[in-house]
């Protein structure tokens, strides 16, 4: 498990050196996020993706969201505010690489769509990926003490929020791990372990190998740690991705090589 806050740092990546930092590809820094003021917003997000085209274009999902109100928003200013939170927190755009993984998965697994929102969040909110550590460390049953998000919150922003907006970012994270099912409990969280599927372990290792991992320390990135299984069974999983096309895979002489050449073709459509 992690004890500090994820570093991802800015490397370079894939066959055409795109830099984590590029919006093409998706990840977010630094010491802001949508949890300020919102969680991951699993509703409304399966709202959205219910009601778009599978290749949806971005100003297509802000139409739904603020012109035709999709999400039954009672005023145009939190339509809008909507639309801003769910772009920070999933990128509605399938120009972002990303968010065109997470889209193919999500229409392939119903099951597994809330692990594939908070593995996208983590990615992109950072206030989210601070608190991932104190939630993995804790054992299924072991209840979550608010003052291990607060210090992870305060080492990994520099102490930048007051403590009323600490307190949020606190209640609206514990809330996000909630919905994604690593936590239970509406006063007291409580721990408990996920059930990974073939297409959120494809969506982890994608995102480790976006973030410049490669080969078997794909399996031991952040992304794969929040899917609350050991190796094994993940190897087992991926080779499950394999067979339903959602990644590439080959094992020889103890090297495994992971690709997703299938999953971020640009669609046709586009």
């Amino acid at each position: 498990m992690y004890d500090d806050p994820i570093d991802i740092g800015f490397v370079i990546t894939t066959e055409k050196q795109v830099v984590l930092s590029d919006e093409r590809v998706g990840f977010r820094f630094g010491n802001k996020g949508a949890h300020t003021s919102r969680t991951i917003m699993l509703d409304e997000l399966s709202v959205l993706l219910r009601v778009a085209s599978p290749w949806a274009k971005r100003a297509e999902y802000r139409t739904l969201i603020v012109e035709d109100n999709c999400l039954g928003k009672r005023t145009t200013a939190t339509r809008k505010l909507s639309d801003q939170r769910l772009s920070e927190l999933y990128a509605l755009d399938p120009g972002v690489l990303l968010f065109r993984g997470m889209r193919r998965l999500w229409q392939a697994d119903v099951g597994g769509r809330p692990l594939l929102a908070l593995l996208l969040a983590t990615a992109r909110d950072p206030l989210l990926r601070i608190t991932a550590p104190p939630i993995l460390r804790l054992r299924p049953g072991e209840e979550l003490g608010r003052q291990a998000l607060t210090d992870a919150l305060n080492r990994g922003t520099g102490s930048r929020f007051n403590e009323a907006v600490l307190d949020k970012i606190v209640r609206n994270t514990a809330s996000s791990w909630t919905q994604s099912g690593h936590l239970k409990g509406r006063g007291r969280k409580i721990r408990q372990s996920v059930t990974p599927t073939a297409a959120t372990t494809a969506f982890a290792l994608l995102l480790g190998y976006l973030s410049g991992t490669r080969g078997a320390a794909l399996f031991e990135t952040l992304w794969a740690q929040v899917l609350d299984a050991p190796t094994g069974e993940l190897m087992h999983l991926a080779m499950e991705a394999r067979r339903l096309g959602f990644l590439d895979m080959s094992q020889s002489g103890g090297v495994i090589d992971v690709a997703f050449s299938r999953l971020l073709a640009p669609d046709g459509r586009h």
